[in-house]
Formats: C-alpha cells, structure tokens, sequence
C-alpha cells in the first residue's frame, strides 16, 4: 500500500522519529564516504509550479546519491496547462514513476494527484503547507539541542505554510510552539483549531514579538511575502516592522538559543544581518538538513512500493 506525505497529520509520531533517526544516518554515512544506491531504476518525477533553489537541488540530489534518476518537469509544461485533467496525468505519470513530488500553489491540486496516482505522492510545499522543510527543521534542532521535546520554539513572522506545518508537527510530536503574528497575519484558523483539538502540543498564538521569544530555545523567521505575495510587499514590510529578528528580539530568548530560516532571506527585512550571520545562526545547516532529510523520506516511500514487508509506514525507516 503506498503512502502521500501531503502534511505532517499523514505521519505519526513513530513515522517523524523513524525519518529523523534514518537522516541522521544518511548523514553520517555521507560524511563518511560510504556509497549507500539502493535506486537503481527508480525514477523521482519533479513538478514544480514555484521557483526552487534549496528544495529542487535537495530532490534531485537526494535521488542521484541513491542511485535513482530525478526527473524535472516544469508545471507550465504538462499538459494541466493546457486543461488536462489532473487525474489524466497522475493515472498517466503512475505508470512511468516510482515517487512523485509536486511543489505548488493548490493544496487542492496536490490532493487530487495523490488520489488519482497509485504511486507515493510528496507535498514540495504548496501555499497550506510544506512538510518536508519542517522535517528538516525538526532534524537540525535535534542535532543542536539533541532533543525536540522540552524545546520552546518561538516562530516571529507570518502564520504561512511552514508555519502551518510547524503547528502540524507540534500537535504529532507534542512539541511546545508559540507562533507572534501580526493581527490579519495569524496562520489560518481551521489547521490551529485542528491541531490544538489532537491535545499533544502546547500551541500558542500572540501578537507580541518579545513575548515569543521570552526564553526560547528556538527561534524561526521566514519572509513576510511569500511566492504569489509579491504585489503586498510594501504593505507587508510596514506591517511586519516590528516582527523582524534581530539583536533585540533574540536577548529575550535562552542564552544558547538558536536561529532558524527556512531561506532564501531578505537581509534587514525579517532578519537582520547581524543574527543571520552570527553565532545563534543555524541556517546553513539547517539547509544541508534537506539533503539528508529527503534522502530519508525517499528510502521510505519508494521502499514500500518496492514490496518490502512493512506492517506501517514507519517499519520501512
């Protein structure tokens, strides 16, 4: 039976921990040298509506180091461009692929091609959410800290995607997770009303920068205009003034605490220079994270459609 990755409420708890402990390994064996290609024949198909550095590069590389052939298809050129039905060409790339990730603007669209696709289905990021970022995240405070629970994560900044998935994966890991927005910028009500009702995390939500980051041991900004957002960038950067992570904001935090930036970042926008390039800044390796983090998820659902005998999703991490 195969498995979507479409937000993080598609994994358990037992699923996160099995991905996390599984990167770690694909880490340190890469750090090692060791050649590690159980794809050979297998094909990863990319279909990507939104402009991609970090998540494009970590997919293809990720597919290549284990042995596999990632396949790039721009969304503009499927034939869904020119009104094919979804479902025509998940039913159709099904028969060609192994894995499919799709990064997109249409939560909607992804489910549609998961529901019609008889192989795994990864969400890329779409304007909901972007699981695979946070995994990732979640990896990096794991290294840093060596633990995620008992970890006060402050998110300053707009309540989008990665924060919606960040909320997803307070309420699996029963992580503890305050999100400061501004007021008409919170993240959206029915997936906090969601997760706070699974009862495991501690989700807040404030409009006070300051009082997020009071003690945390985490911090997290991201851009305050999203991809598809750029005609309220102006409006935004007047709105967000007080929301940007800097000097002041990260005092208020634990002494050893850590700054996280899913990137690209606008420099003196929602971070300063000064915290992006200093000692609390864990961003660079938070973006290798997603090479090791992919690789993980990967070996997890490809393996599964190659007939390995797994009771669950989490047997084949």
């Amino acid at each position: 039976m195969k498995k979507d990755i479409l937000t993080l409420l598609d994994l358990t708890k037992e699923d996160i921990d099995g991905l996390l402990g599984r990167a770690a390994g694909l880490k340190k064996m890469q750090k090692e040298g060791v050649l590690h290609r159980p794809f050979e024949g297998k094909t990863l198909g990319l279909i990507f509506d939104k402009a991609s550095t970090r998540t494009r590069v970590s997919f293809e590389s990720a597919m290549i180091q284990l042995g596999g052939t990632p396949l790039f298809i721009s969304a503009r050129d499927t034939q869904i461009a020119r009104d094919e039905p979804v479902r025509d060409t998940a039913r159709v790339l099904s028969k060609y692929l192994d894995c499919l990730a799709v990064r997109t603007y249409s939560q909607d669209l992804l489910e549609e091609l998961a529901e019609f696709s008889s192989i795994p289905v990864i969400n890329a990021l779409t304007d909901l959410y972007h699981p695979c970022q946070v995994l990732s995240d979640i990896m990096t405070v794991m290294e840093k800290k060596g633990r995620y629970d008992g970890i006060r994560i402050a998110w300053i900044g707009d309540g989008n995607n990665v924060a919606h998935s960040w909320i997803n994966a307070a309420a699996v890991l029963g992580l503890d997770l305050v999100l400061a927005c501004p007021k008409d910028y919170h993240p959206d009500g029915e997936i906090l009303k969601k997760a706070i009702e699974r009862g495991a995390g501690k989700i807040n939500v404030t409009e006070d920068p300051l009082e997020a980051a009071a003690n945390a041991d985490v911090i997290y900004t991201d851009v305050w205009a999203s991809m598809g957002q750029e005609g309220e960038h102006k409006t935004r950067k007047r709105v967000f003034e007080a929301y940007q992570v800097n000097s002041r904001i990260v005092k208020h935090a634990s002494k050893d605490v850590i700054v996280m930036h899913c990137l690209p970042a606008h420099r003196e926008e929602e971070i300063s220079e000064e915290v992006l390039e200093g000692p609390n800044s864990v961003v660079w390796d938070q973006a290798e994270n997603k090479l090791h983090m992919t690789k993980a998820i990967l070996e997890a659902l490809i393996g599964r459609r190659a007939g390995e005998p797994q009771n669950s999703f989490s047997d084949s991490l």
